[in-house]
């Protein structure tokens, strides 16, 4: 190998540790980081917001009518007798016309339904929204309990190994049955499951979490923060009101009665005239001696004005008001049930949330007199009056408190995160 080579090899690898170490370790990742990059990244928002856009359109078709609408075109036929075009018009070379609807009650009804129905679907990015904020919130969280319910399984696996060998030794002095053995190791083994079993619950909510942030696969996720915001010790009758007013579900039902509505009103006209304001510019053709039909020919010719239709008697306007009734008394349960419905809710959630909050103080004082007891194991043993099993039988319940402690924790945090959902206080997670 030359010197000029060695000398490339070396430059190489000092650059490569300086990077390593000029290179900063991965920055905690905060809840409000999490939910940023989600919402950034979600798939479900990019398809919302394409079906808002797709609503919006349907509204632009549906109010062309009352635009101006200009047409041309020309085109040949045969004749016999009377020279005139299949649709009944004089020949002609060339032909523009002009089509603008003034007044036509189930046209105008059918654009104030495609109006409400566009503001339904941005409501409906709202309820995405909610959706995805919810999801990387509950992975966030569920990551941080599963990794201190980790590391404190692993300790308590430490605990009966050494619980496991302490016994092994009094099995063969005598002093303990084999069958206390045989507990023993199953205790072991059982941590040992739930370790296993825990290890891959993160691994599933780490490619969860970076799916959802766009994080790249090799990134390690270090967590900053797995609390969520203090609850706000509001009465039930004001979480209702807070519901009912932030709710997308019923703003969505609203919307879609009120689309409702407009149908019918506009089906209801349909007994009344039509307005359109029409004209046509012709350039006459003489074809078939059309010129000989009359004393005076004249090649261009132009007519404006408004052309009204009145109905006499339309079956069809009958059967559309009969179908809209229907269809706005369909929307008008459906919006008064979702509205008991979240009431129901909002009551089931906030008496839920109240529910965990005691089983937390239950479990946190569960832990207190657990480690209260650690505490006196290891007074005993220093003094001489208690075997090294008990003292690690002691830390192995006191490891079992701390799991369920965490648990309880995990699961009150998110009735939480449901009620802040259905109350409209998501966004206090972005603050």
């Amino acid at each position: 190998m030359s010197k000029r080579t060695v000398l490339s090899v070396l430059v190489l690898v000092l650059a490569g540790a300086i990077a390593a170490v000029a290179a900063p370790p991965n920055s905690p990742l905060t809840l409000k980081e999490a939910i940023e990059m989600a919402l950034q990244n979600s798939g479900s928002m990019a398809v919302a917001r394409i079906r808002a856009q797709v609503a919006q359109q349907q509204t632009r078709v549906n109010r062309s009518v009352f635009r101006p609408n200009l047409f041309t075109g020309s085109g040949a036929a045969y004749t016999y007798g009377f020279p005139s075009t299949p649709g009944g018009q004089a020949p002609s070379v060339f032909n523009l016309s002009y089509v603008q609807t003034l007044f036509n009650p189930p046209a105008k009804g059918a654009v104030k339904a495609a109006q409400a129905r566009t503001e339904e679907q941005r409501i409906a990015i709202n309820a995405t929204r909610d959706d995805v904020i919810v999801e990387v919130t509950s992975a966030y969280l569920e990551l941080g309990e599963v990794r201190h319910s980790l590391e404190l399984l692993r300790q308590e696996r430490v605990s009966a190994q050494k619980v496991l060998e302490v016994t092994q030794e009094r099995v063969k002095a005598g002093l303990e049955l084999p069958i206390d053995e045989t507990e023993a190791d199953l205790t072991r083994a059982k941590i040992e499951q739930q370790v296993i079993s825990l290890e891959g619950r993160q691994d599933v909510l780490e490619d969860s979490l970076r799916t959802m942030t766009g994080l790249p696969d090799t990134m390690t996720i270090v967590l900053a923060d797995t609390k969520l915001p203090p609850e706000t010790d509001l009465p039930t009758p004001e979480l209702v009101t807070l519901a009912l007013a932030h709710s997308p579900d019923l703003q969505q039902a609203e919307m879609e009665r009120q689309a409702r509505l407009d149908e019918l009103k506009g089906q209801r006209g349909g007994y009344w005239p039509t307005v359109d304001l029409v004209g046509q510019y012709m350039v006459l053709s003489k074809i078939n001696n059309y010129d000989q039909y009359f004393s005076r020919f004249q090649r261009n010719n132009v007519n404006v004005g408004v052309q009204v239709q009145i109905p006499i008697f339309r079956s069809r306007t009958t059967a559309a008001i009969a179908l809209a009734s229907s269809q706005y008394q369909e929307a008008e349960l459906d919006l008064g049930n979702r509205r008991r419905d979240l009431e129901t809710q909002v009551r089931r959630e906030a008496r839920q949330s109240r529910e965990q909050d005691a089983s937390r103080e239950v479990a946190r004082l569960e832990l207190k007199l657990a480690q209260e007891k650690v505490q006196i194991a290891q007074s005993k043993f220093n003094q001489g009056k208690a075997t090294l099993a008990a003292v690690e039988q002691a830390r192995l319940d006191e490891s079992e408190k701390w799991l369920n402690y965490l648990q309880v924790n995990f699961n009150g945090q998110k009735a939480q995160l449901e009620l802040m959902r259905t109350t409209g206080q998501l966004a206090d997670l972005l603050r």
